[in-house]
């Protein structure tokens, strides 16, 4: 199943776009090129993730891609990391430092499904790697667990092919639904984040985590023992 989260950008939808300056105007025309151009990037690295999943389907008893979901980062999501990060809002900036214009999310089934797909998805000769970063092995403080891949795209438009970044967010059902109440938790939720929430939603984390190995293993045919031996040996590993 795919998803998409956002849709594309018009100037004429861009607000007040008629009562902009010229050199305004010139910066909304550039937001809608890169609009575009990310688009188009983004459609590229679909279609691969696409050809695996319809290959799992007909051919294999199991596919590693529970659903896939994909989006563009809106203006204004460009505009505030931009001026979180201390850069100007121009058009060379948005290239230069902004590497999740277009994001893809695949929700993987098990632990091994997620390094599984990276494997497929670096060998490709079409993607170079830019950046990879594991918050599985590696979890945020938040609790926040994904592995992440910037992957540049070659794209053929008429001034010739241009090779942008996507990123592409590898995840287990159980972290995106932890990432996704997280997220609701401490940005949308009216009512006062705290601490202790935080420090609650963490030990969820940790719990989650536990349940993604252990459906892992009864999926993989390990019994029990599995899991006892793997706990002391984890224990020892302390």
């Amino acid at each position: 199943m795919m998803v998409e989260k956002r849709g594309s950008i018009h100037f004429e939808e861009i607000p007040m776009a008629k009562n902009l300056t010229a050199q305004q105007k010139e910066l909304a025309k550039g937001m809608v090129r890169v609009n575009h151009l990310y688009r188009s990037a983004l459609k590229v690295a679909m279609t691969q993730v696409e050809i695996l999943d319809e290959e799992f389907a007909s051919l294999y008893d199991h596919s590693p891609i529970h659903h896939i979901e994909y989006r563009i980062k809106t203006l204004d999501s460009i505009i505030d990391k931009l001026r979180r990060r201390g850069y100007q809002v121009t058009i060379d900036n948005i290239y230069a430092h902004i590497h999740d214009v277009a994001g893809i999310r695949v929700i993987c089934n098990y632990l091994d499904d997620i390094y599984y797909l990276r494997s497929l998805l670096t060998r490709s000769e079409s993607f170079k790697v830019l950046r990879e970063t594991d918050y599985i092995k590696t979890p945020k403080d938040t609790g926040y667990r994904s592995l992440h891949l910037v992957v540049e795209v070659p794209i053929v438009i008429s001034e010739g092919t241009l090779k942008l970044p996507v990123e592409i967010q590898l995840r287990t059902i159980a972290m995106d639904m932890w990432a996704s109440l997280e997220h609701e938790l401490r940005y949308k939720s009216r009512r006062k984040f705290s601490q202790d929430d935080a420090y609650r939603l963490r030990l969820c984390s940790d719990a989650i985590s536990e349940v993604d190995r252990e459906m892992q293993n009864i999926y993989q045919g390990a019994g029990p023992e599995y899991s006892e031996k793997r706990k002391k040996g984890e224990k020892k590993a302390e």
